[in-house]
């Protein structure tokens, strides 16, 4: 099977898990990678669908504006966006940023074998727009496939956190590209909007806070202890308090 199309272990339609909150909330550093497929069916969607549909408006442009202040200046790749690379060879363990992806057809994985198996599968997604992942040491490979360019996060970076979350736009990192507060997406349909905080990005189970998917509007309160918040199609989310 190839990479691209790949259902992401870490989102299942239709259901919600809510995870415990860990004292360790807003560190990537060390967060808990699952230890196999079965600890990474958190819940969600499949990443990628009705990727787009609100492309092109001027919410989305202010919002990718916003967002991208929180990056600083541009920053120089750490490792391409297609490819496989053994943890400690090709890529050192930490956490990785990347953006711009469209259509859901970024497909990231790490790995505790090369195998190519599913049970050697640690986490996994189908991105559309940003996503952060946090690379452990005791993984041993970590696959790429359609993904914009790879830069390495700096867990002190600032920026100017947007108050106005584009809908499709994937991973924010909360106090860097989105300020904490209530958020409110309104004309979501067929359930295809999911949302999810969490307390890392290794994309674990254990590292969601909260999550759903929605269906008409919907009102998410992003604490200051998260340390980020997913979202995909859905309509574009904007601060209420």
């Amino acid at each position: 099977m190839g990479a691209k199309g790949k259902i992401a272990l870490g989102v299942v339609v239709g259901v919600v898990v809510i995870g415990a909150v860990s004292a360790n909330a807003g560190d990537d550093g060390d967060g808990g990678s699952g230890s196999g497929k079965d600890s990474t069916a958190a819940a969600g969607r499949e990443s990628g669908k009705k990727a787009g549909d609100d492309a092109g408006s001027d919410a989305d442009a202010k919002s990718d504006t916003k967002a991208g202040k929180a990056a600083g200046a541009e920053k120089k790749a750490a490792f391409e966006g297609d490819g496989d690379f053994q943890v400690g060879t090709d890529v050192q363990p930490g956490t990785y940023r990347t953006t711009g992806n469209a259509d859901g057809l970024c497909y990231w994985e790490r790995s505790k074998d090369a195998s190519g198996e599913m049970d050697s599968i640690l986490a996994n997604d189908n991105v559309s727009g940003a996503s952060y992942v946090t690379i452990l040491k005791t993984d041993k490979l970590f696959k790429s496939s359609g993904c914009k360019d790879w830069e390495a996060v700096d867990a002190k970076t600032s920026g100017t956190p947007a108050e106005l979350i584009k809908g499709d736009g994937g991973m924010h990192r909360v106090g860097a590209d989105i300020a904490p507060g209530t958020y409110r997406s309104a004309g979501n349909t067929d359930d295809l909007c999911y949302w999810e905080r969490t307390k890392d990005s290794s994309h674990s189970m254990e590292s969601i806070i909260a999550n759903d998917n929605v269906s008409g509007s919907a009102v998410v309160t992003v604490a200051a202890g998260d340390a980020y918040f997913k979202t995909s199609g859905c309509k574009d989310w904007k601060k209420t308090g």
